[in-house]
């Protein structure tokens, strides 16, 4: 299939997961995964091409994040927070076990809980989690383009029983260079649609 002369393309599918691959002359190939929901609604699937003839970058790099490393987004808190892999392992790490629906076996992953990430940028959490704070939103973006949207008081430990974490290791390896070095993953989700590798920002947004 091909895209208009805007770069658009248009396709009817069933609700599923599927791979996407993308090659244009001139830019660098593209694979990832997007998740087709039961909706009337157009969903609409964002990506980026970079130019092949880029000098090399390291497989995690990101205009905002060169040297791999992940920007947190609280403007209405905090700061951005710039966290580096080894940061990242200095926190209290948490595990988590899940089953992967697309390689149909159970994972282990270990890093650092959303929630103890934003407690540090006095997001409100906890018993402060109430009101307008109930609409807030996360906004993860992988450096493929791929983005995902986590209810705030999805990622509350206090308020929802599933976890979020920004992991860096599976089945006590690190992640490789297609997940790497960060990937958000949810227990909770029966399909890890919402999972995204190679993470370089979460956002977290008012759904004021």
């Amino acid at each position: 299939m091909e895209t208009d002369e805007k770069g658009q393309l248009s396709v009817e599918l069933q609700a599923a997961g599927y791979a996407l691959f993308i090659d244009s002359p001139g830019f660098k190939p593209v694979d990832t995964f997007i998740d087709v929901q039961d909706t009337k609604e157009i969903q609409v699937i964002p990506v980026h091409l970079e130019l092949a003839g880029q000098a090399p970058q390291s497989a995690y790099a990101d205009p905002a994040t060169p040297n791999g490393e992940l920007r947190i987004s609280a403007h209405s808190y905090h700061d951005d927070w710039i966290l580096t892999p080894a940061e990242l392992k200095a926190l209290p790490q948490t595990t988590v076990k899940v089953h992967n629906e697309h390689t149909k076996m159970d994972e282990t992953y270990s890093g650092v809980r959303v929630a103890d990430l934003l407690a540090k940028m006095d997001v409100p959490l906890g018993p402060k989690l109430r009101g307008v704070a109930l609409s807030d939103y996360l906004v993860a973006t992988g450096s493929d383009g791929y983005v995902a949207v986590v209810a705030l008081a999805e990622a509350d430990p206090s308020f929802h029983s599933g976890d979020v974490i920004v992991a860096d290791s599976m089945d006590g390896k690190p992640l490789g260079e297609k997940s790497g070095p960060f990937k958000l993953v949810l227990t909770e989700d029966k399909r890890p649609a919402r999972w995204v590798r190679n993470l370089v920002s979460l956002e977290l947004k008012s759904g004021e």
